[in-house]
């Protein structure tokens, strides 16, 4: 069995690549979430490969339906399968039971709303979209901010301002954040702000979305927090590095945060 994971466009028709047209050709069969949807990007291009529904009630059955096949197209609703979606457990699945899984580059909301954020690109996670509520939501947001790292995730609308609301919590309102919507359709927008700008910008969100959020600045060592508080009170050299060490901070970072201060231990 061969198994090609095709990107298809995530808004404007012209947004695939000439070789996912190919494949799409090719195939004996585009397996895929909706075949109502992905039937119409097959006739605007013209393709008349059968199609079979294969979405995250069935990928279960994959091996059942799809047997009759021995050269497969996969296409999700939009962008590449497997980033938020049944294309996922269809690879993990695929692999198991010994098929050749191929997957194309191609169209995906997640870097074009990276990049065109104007936020740190060099080092970033993606987070897809975030637990409903509950602890888990409270900690992956608290994962996200210790990572240090721009980060990426998706969003509906009707969540998106409590999801503003909540990173603003954790983040903080005036914390760099860039809001994309419907990115490639006719009502594209970037939204560059803080978190507290976005809340009051998107009072009735329409459409889907991507937020990027700068990385946040990781919090100075108890150490470093301490030097810094005894400078203010006028302590350095020896005096700051025995209360330092009263203070319970280890002898080693003690001597180190006393030599950055003036005078010598």
């Amino acid at each position: 069995m061969h198994l090609v994971l095709v990107p298809t466009p995530i808004g404007h028709l012209e947004d695939i690549t000439l070789r996912a047209l190919r494949v799409l050709r090719e195939a004996q069969v585009v397996a895929c979430e909706d075949t109502r949807r992905t039937g119409l990007l097959l006739r605007h291009y013209g393709i008349a490969t059968p199609t079979l529904r294969l979405d995250q009630h069935t990928v279960g059955r994959a091996r059942e339906l799809l047997a009759p096949y021995a050269y497969v197209a996969y296409a999700t609703d939009a962008g590449t399968p497997g980033i938020s979606d049944p294309g996922a457990e269809l690879v993990r699945l695929a692999l198991e039971w010994g098929w050749r899984v191929e997957a194309l580059p191609g169209p995906t909301a997640l870097i074009p709303a990276l990049v065109a954020s104007g936020l740190p690109t060099h080092r970033f996670t993606f987070e897809g979209f975030l637990p409903k509520g509950g602890k888990e939501r409270k900690e992956r947001l608290l994962a996200l901010a210790r990572e240090g790292r721009t980060a990426v995730l998706y969003e509906s609308p009707h969540r998106l301002q409590r999801t503003l609301e909540d990173l603003a919590e954790v983040y903080g309102p005036d914390h760099p954040v860039a809001v994309a919507r419907e990115i490639s359709k006719v009502h594209e927008e970037v939204f560059r702000g803080s978190l507290g700008q976005a809340m009051e910008h998107f009072r009735e969100p329409r459409g889907e979305f991507v937020v990027v959020l700068g990385p946040k600045a990781a919090p100075a060592p108890e150490g470093a927090r301490l030097a810094q508080e005894l400078r203010a009170k006028g302590l350095s050299g020896k005096a700051l590095f025995r209360a330092l060490l009263e203070r319970g901070v280890p002898r080693n970072e003690a001597y180190r945060l006393a030599m950055e201060g003036r005078g010598e231990i």
